[in-house]
Formats: C-alpha cells, sequence, structure tokens
C-alpha cells in the first residue's frame, strides 16, 4: 500500500506540476483578456486543489509548501488577465497586486484559514513582492551608481535631465516607468504588516530602506530637470538625516532598534550620490557642498544641545561635515583658479577650525570625531602641497602647530609626539628644497641642544621616556644624514654616520635606553648595508645560480627546527626592551 501511494503521489504532483507550467505559459502568451481569463479558469482550478489539499494534510510543512503553491497560482492567474491589457511598464505592479491580493484574507482573518493555509498564503504574497522589488532594483542600481561616472567629467556641463544624469555609462532599463510605485507600495505593505510585534523595528528599517530606493529613482523615472533632482536629493538627505535623529523618540522603536543606524546610513549614501550628481556643473558643486556641510553641522549641534536624539548622530555628523567642509575647500580652491599647492594652504583651515572646536566640546565621542576627522583632512591638503616643496614644508609645519595645540589639553598629550614628528618633516622637506648637500650644518645646531634639554629633563624626572627626551633629537639629525649617505658616493660621510650611529647604540645599550639604541641600530644597519651591496651583489654574481636558494632553504629549515627557541629569544628581547624607558 506504501508504494501505490508514493506513485500516487509522484503521479498526481507530475502531472499537476505540468498542468500548471502548461497553464501558466497560455496565461504568459495569452493576446487579449478572454485568452488570459481561459488560462486563469486552468489555474484557479489548480489553485483550488492545492489549497483543498493543505487544507487536509496532516503534515504542517507539506501543507505550508502546498498552500503557498497554491497562493502563487493564485497570483499567476488574476494578474494575467491585466498583463494582457495594459501596456507591458504595468506588468509587474499587475502581478503585485495580486500577490499583495492573495495574502488580504490570511492577514484579515476573513475566513477560517488554518495555520498552515495562512503561513501558505502569506509566504506567497512576500515571494511575489520580493520579485517585484527585484525587477525594480535595476533602476534604482543605475539611478545610484550612474554619477559615479562625473569622476571622470568633473564641470563638463549640466546635462538635459535627471536621466541624462544618471545614464552616462549605462542604459536606463526599459518599461522601468513604474519602478517607483512598486517600491513605494511594497513598503507601505511592510509598514502596515507589521503594525505591532517584536519584528516592527527590522519591518520600520526596511520600509524605510524601500521608500528612500523610491525617491532615488524617482527624478530619473519622471526625468525631471537637473536642478530639481539635485533639490529631490537634497531633500532626501535631510529627511533620511531626520529620521536617523528623531528615529527613537518614537513609541515603538526602542533604544536599540535598527532604524536609526539605517537611516543614517542611507543619509550618507544620498549625501555622496548628490555630491557625485553635482560635479557636472561647478555651481552645483559648490552649492551642493556647502548646503551638506551647514546640514551636517546643524545636525551634529542639534544632537550636543539635546540628550533625546539618536546619540550615534553626533559623531558620524561631525566627521560627515568636516570631510564636506574640506571637500568645499578644495572645490573652491579650484574654483578660483589656484595652483594645487595654494589649495592645501585654504584646505588646511578645515583642520584648524575643528582643532579649535574640538577644544570646546564637552561629549567626549564628538571631541574624538572632530578631531580624528580634522586630523585626516590634514592628509588631502599634504597630498596637495607635494608638487612644491617649500609649500609642503610649510603645510607640514602648520599641520605640527595644530598637532602642538591639541598636545596643550587635558588628555591629549599624545599629539605631541605627531606634532614633533610633522616638525621634524617640515624641517626635512626644507633641507630638500634648499637642495642642501650637507643638512649636517643645519641639522647639528638642533640636535645638541635638543639632547641637552632631555638630559636635563631625565635628570629631574626619571620616569620621562627616552622617545620624549631623546627621540626627536636623534632623529633631527640621524635621519637626513642617512638620507644624504644613501646618495652620496664617496666614504667620509656613511664612515662618520656609522661611527655616530655605533655611538648612540652604545650608549643606549649602556644606560638602558630605549631611544638612542633601536633609533642608532636602525641606522647603523641601513648604512652598513649601503656600503656592503655592491661587495654583497658582487658575492651573488660569482656564486652559482642554485647556491642560494639552497642556503635559503637550511635556514628555514634551520628556523623550522629551533622554532620555539627562537619565539622564546623573540620575547626575551620583546621584555628586555619593555623594561628600557
Amino acid at each position: 500500500m506504501k508504494s501505490v501511494r508514493v506513485v500516487a503521489a509522484v503521479g498526481a504532483y507530475g502531472w499537476g506540476a505540468w498542468g500548471v507550467l502548461a497553464a501558466g505559459w497560455l496565461s504568459w502568451e495569452a493576446t487579449g483578456p478572454s485568452a488570459a481569463a481561459r488560462a486563469a479558469a486552468l489555474l484557479f482550478l489548480a489553485a483550488a486543489i492545492a489549497l483543498g489539499a493543505a487544507w487536509h494534510v496532516p503534515n504542517v510543512k507539506a501543507a505550508t509548501g502546498i498552500a503557498l503553491t497554491g497562493g502563487l497560482v493564485v497570483a499567476a492567474a488574476i494578474g494575467g488577465i491585466p498583463r494582457s491589457a495594459l501596456p507591458e511598464t504595468w506588468t509587474v505592479p499587475g502581478y503585485l497586486a495580486c500577490g499583495i491580493a492573495v495574502a488580504v484574507p490570511a492577514i484579515l482573518g476573513i475566513a477560517r484559514l488554518p495555520e498552515p493555509v495562512r503561513r501558505g498564503l502569506v509566504g506567497a504574497s512576500v515571494g511575489v513582492q520580493a520579485l517585484a522589488v527585484a525587477w525594480a532594483l535595476s533602476p534604482a542600481g543605475v539611478a545610484l551608481l550612474g554619477p559615479v561616472g562625473w569622476l571622470g567629467r568633473v564641470w563638463s556641463g549640466a546635462p538635459a535631465d535627471a536621466r541624462d544624469a544618471v545614464t552616462l555609462a549605462d542604459p536606463w532599463p526599459a518599461d522601468a516607468d513604474t519602478a517607483p510605485l512598486v517600491l513605494a507600495v511594497v513598503a507601505m505593505v511592510l509598514a502596515w504588516a507589521f503594525r505591532g510585534g517584536p519584528h516592527r523595528p527590522l519591518a520600520l528599517s526596511g520600509a524605510l530602506t524601500l521608500a528612500w530606493a523610491t525617491a532615488l529613482v524617482l527624478p530619473a523615472t519622471l526625468e525631471l530637470p537637473y536642478g530639481a533632482a539635485l533639490l529631490a536629493q537634497g531633500v532626501t538627505t535631510a529627511a533620511t538625516l531626520a529620521a536617523a535623529a528623531y528615529g527613537r523618540l518614537g513609541a515603538t522603536p526602542e533604544p536599540a532598534s535598527p532604524l536609526p543606524l539605517t537611516a543614517l546610513s542611507l543619509a550618507l549614501v544620498t549625501s555622496v550620490h548628490l555630491v557625485l550628481l553635482s560635479l557636472a556643473t561647478e555651481t552645483a558643486t559648490l552649492a551642493v557642498l556647502t548646503g551638506l556641510t551647514a546640514l551636517f553641522a546643524a545636525m551634529a549641534v542639534a544632537v550636543a544641545l539635546t540628550d533625546r536624539l539618536a546619540p550615534i548622530c553626533g559623531p558620524v555628523c561631525a566627521a560627515a561635515c568636516t570631510a564636506y567642509a574640506a571637500a568645499l575647500a578644495c572645490a573652491t580652491g579650484a574654483s578660483l583658479g589656484w595652483q594645487p599647492h595654494h589649495i592645501a594652504l585654504l584646505v588646511l583651515v578645515v583642520p584648524a577650525t575643528a582643532a579649535l572646536l574640538a577644544a570646546r566640546l564637552k561629549d567626549a565621542a564628538l571631541t574624538a570625531s572632530v578631531e580624528v576627522t580634522g586630523a585626516v583632512a590634514g592628509l588631502p591638503a599634504m597630498a596637495l602641497a607635494i608638487t612644491d616643496l617649500p609649500t609642503l614644508a610649510l603645510v607640514l609645519a602648520l599641520c605640527g602647530v595644530i598637532a602642538a595645540g591639541t598636545a596643550v589639553r587635558p588628555g591629549r598629550r599624545q599629539a605631541g609626539y605627531a606634532a614633533a614628528a610633522l616638525f621634524l618633516l617640515a624641517t626635512w622637506v626644507r633641507l630638500a628644497s634648499w637642495e642642501v648637500d650637507v643638512p649636517e650644518a643645519y641639522t647639528l645646531p638642533v640636535t645638541v641642544p635638543a639632547l641637552v634639554v632631555g638630559v636635563v629633563r631625565r635628570s629631574r624626572d626619571a620616569r620621562v621616556s627616552s622617545w620624549t627626551a631623546y627621540g626627536a633629537g636623534l632623529s633631527v639629525t640621524l635621519v637626513p644624514s642617512l638620507v644624504a649617505a644613501w646618495g652620496d658616493p664617496d666614504w667620509p660621510r656613511p664612515l662618520l654616520l656609522g661611527a655616530a650611529a655605533l655611538l648612540v647604540t652604545l650608549v643606549g645599550a649602556w644606560h638602558r635606553l630605549q631611544a638612542p639604541l633601536l633609533l642608532g641600530s636602525t641606522v647603523l644597519a641601513l648604512d652598513a648595508l649601503h656600503e656592503l651591496a655592491p661587495y654583497i651583489v658582487q658575492v651573488a654574481g660569482a656564486l652559482p645560480r642554485w647556491l642560494p636558494p639552497a642556503l635559503a632553504g637550511l635556514a628555514l629549515l634551520a628556523l623550522g627546527a629551533t622554532y620555539e627557541q627562537r619565539i622564546r629569544d623573540a620575547r626575551r628581547v620583546r621584555e628586555v626592551l619593555g623594561r628600557m624607558r
């Protein structure tokens, strides 16, 4: 009997699937409402059989699957009728409406449906909506990624309309004019279906994302003017940013809701999309960057003044404001026709302003965000000034001043190391711009008093690190001398530098000072490598070709055999260096 049931089930499912596919093909190929209605009648018969079977099947999973199939067949049956009569652009919205209608009895409880049947119908509706959203993602992707093409055509002229602005590389999908409608409808259904319950915050995040996609694709779909498209994306940025800040004030979203983070991410993506879109014209770029800087600054201030807003918005908005301010400085300089190294000085206004604002802020996260992004904003200034060494030296020195001013504040003394490094770099770049052949004549008068000051300070406070006392003073002379020695074909400079580095290394080892030991040994090793490199090349050329790989293999075998001992040696060296100051 069991084998008979198996054969009957296989036959029923097989012939049923074949019949559904045949009826579905007839519905898809129907050229008019009457032909579609005949195919729909066949599909309704198949759906009735499936739902009736699901009503009586005792296995819950099997019943749910059969009901899901029946729901999909019902959606295909109803959707085929308007598809045959309406233009192709309305095919997906028609099927979407039918898919939503399938789940209405299950959600509203119109009929006393068993739980598996109800779940199957809801699952079928979700599947239809997911397919509709997947279809609408194609124009949304073109609208989102299309403006990237303006990076290669900056300020080349305004496009004819919003669709031309996003189709620089890829064409606009055919029959996609109803994509915004599909996205908006699914967003409303998602928000309505989860009016309560534990999944509502996640559903609201999904609905917000779909609504954002609708706003993103709508200007290109309607072929709005270029200026109107920029204004629409600006309004979308402001709306999503407001949703990020005020999202947790409602009664439904909890503090751990993903809604604020989702809205904030969408706001940042939209702002970047808006900047790329504005690169078509000079006026649009300056206006958009100014507006975004003001928008994110206002939101950061609002978060700083009240504790009722989502706290994550403050640091992120402050960082975005600083980034867009730096971009605005670059765009302003380019608009004025300045050289890149002159624009670098204008960009430095951003990190200087960030350092001043950070000193007055009280929120720790907001302060750290402003400081970090302000420091990062100094990197474009250095990159812009790299073509002119005197200006680069000035930029490095000004960055050092900003870092030194930050180090004066309580809890920011570590910035003093960055200030010292920037001042050293500025000195070396200035020497290079002067084409100095004997850098020691300029560096030794700085090194000697710096070392004296370091000795006096350590004599008064033995807890002071050797890097703080001697690191800057030694680096001022050792590094430029090493660079000069690597380009010097004569032997006196490398010999004197090696002797000085050896002396510094021995002093550091004798007095257990980390900075002289590491700096001296590093310079000594590099100086020796430079002097021995020609002889190493000659010896390597005289040896058989198989010998270096063989020696390398032996070295690896020896290292592997004594791996644990080498690890212990490395740990002891680290401990010894760690005990040094």
